[in-house]
């Protein structure tokens, strides 16, 4: 069942492509809009992809800085990212 969990979304690809906030949110057992305060506050770096409001992703990279500043280890998300 935990294979299940972590298995990438399409759009992410097995090469580690860019996370959504709602992927974050699940991994941290935190609601969506804790994510996006972070984001918005500059807590956690973001991009938008397309044209308007877009769609917001975060960066692995960025991803793991946030959880090395909160001394969160990686072992600790509810699913592997």
């Amino acid at each position: 069942m935990q294979h299940e969990l972590t298995a990438p979304a399409p759009e992410q690809g097995a090469s580690g492509g860019p996370l959504k906030v709602k992927d974050i949110a699940a991994a941290l057992r935190v609601d969506a809009t804790t994510i996006y305060r972070e984001i918005n506050t500059g807590q956690l770096s973001s991009y938008r992809i397309g044209t308007g409001r877009g769609t917001i992703r975060v960066s692995r990279s960025a991803f793991a800085q946030y959880l090395a500043d909160r001394g969160i280890p990686a072992a600790e998300l509810a699913v592997a990212l």
